[in-house]
């Protein structure tokens, strides 16, 4: 499955942004789709995560309550609605794929990613 995200750009703090992430090429709902980020000189590290079927979610710590993933399969499309942004927030965001039911939070569960988009939250 080939995957494009979109949606990134620069905002200030506490305003939100909403990132999309565009499917192609095998069937999008066999996939559990995931959502991380990757901060300069940082790991990248997991944000969310939506099963197959959209009824299970997962996400992280640092996010919960502000972010919101989920999916559309009828349009082979994954959202991540993020709200309450903070300057820590800043990162390359990552949209990913993977053969599993459940939503990982484990990059290393995925086996395709989209190129990424920046957000930038400005103080």
């Amino acid at each position: 499955v080939q995957l494009q995200a979109s949606g990134g750009g620069l905002v200030q703090a506490g305003d939100s942004l909403r990132l999309s992430c565009a499917a192609s090429g095998r069937t999008f709902s066999n996939y559990a789709m995931g959502w991380f980020r990757q901060a300069p000189g940082k790991e990248r590290e997991f944000v969310a995560a939506i099963s197959r079927s959209g009824g299970s979610t997962t996400s992280a710590d640092s996010v919960k309550g502000r972010f919101t993933i989920s999916r559309d399969n009828a349009k082979n499309m994954v959202s991540l609605q993020m709200n309450s942004l903070k300057p820590e927030d800043t990162a390359v965001y990552y949209c990913a794929a993977a053969l599993n039911p459940w939503p990982p939070a484990a990059a290393r569960s995925y086996a395709n990613w989209g190129q990424g988009t920046q957000v930038t939250v400005s103080s």
